[in-house]
């Protein structure tokens, strides 16, 4: 059996680690899915455990993404359909890990650092765009959909400008912004009820 076969199981294992609930239990702060909003992303462990937190659970949680991605790279010699299986074996392992019974965070963090050594400028892009969604409607949630949803054609005008990008990575970055989409169901759902919480901004 080739080796690359290893790098999905690899990516989908560093994607798993659940960074944010590690990092609530050795502040003192307990359990965070049974606290806020229940999920181990960045915006609830800064609402349960305060900003340093939230802001590491960010950065290590991007951190995993890019990691999985940067090693498929080096290990399959640039092969962009192992590149691109590690990205979504690591954000499904994020989503769906299997310490915590397949039940995770919902994707934004990891899936802007799997995509971050493919296409860096579409990253960048996506970013500016939920900084203004979340400015104007104030919904951090809104945000992430807008961005996830913006992603497949950001990277398909940014990859590699005046060229389209490899089939195989437009499909994956589609299942990507899916799941990330799909896992914000809930936020979508309040937001149209009116029930969603919204960012307060310093004035």
């Amino acid at each position: 059996m080739s080796r690359e076969w290893l790098i999905p199981a690899i990516a989908y294992l560093l994607g798993s680690i659940p960074f944010g609930l590690m990092i609530v239990k050795a502040a003192g702060g307990g359990d965070v899915r049974q606290l806020g909003s229940g999920n181990i992303g960045a915006t609830n462990v800064t609402r349960v455990a305060g900003v340093a937190a939230g802001i590491a659970t960010l950065v290590l949680d991007a951190g995993k993404g890019y990691l999985a991605v940067w090693l498929a790279e080096r290990w399959s010699g640039g092969n962009i359909r192992w590149i691109t299986a590690a990205a979504v074996a690591a954000l499904l392992g994020h989503v769906f890990p299997v310490w915590l019974g397949f039940r995770g965070g919902k994707g934004v963090a990891t899936g802007m650092g799997v995509l971050i050594p493919i296409c860096g400028t579409a990253v960048i892009a996506a970013a500016v765009l939920w900084i203004v969604v979340v400015l104007f409607w104030r919904y951090v949630s809104l945000g992430s959909v807008a961005a996830a949803a913006a992603m497949p054609l950001l990277v398909y005008l940014l990859y590699a400008p005046g060229h389209a990008p490899p089939s195989v990575l437009s499909v994956g970055v589609i299942l990507i912004s899916m799941i990330v989409i799909w896992k914000h169901r809930e936020n979508i759902r309040r937001i149209i009820a009116g029930e969603e919480n919204q960012v307060r901004l310093a004035k």
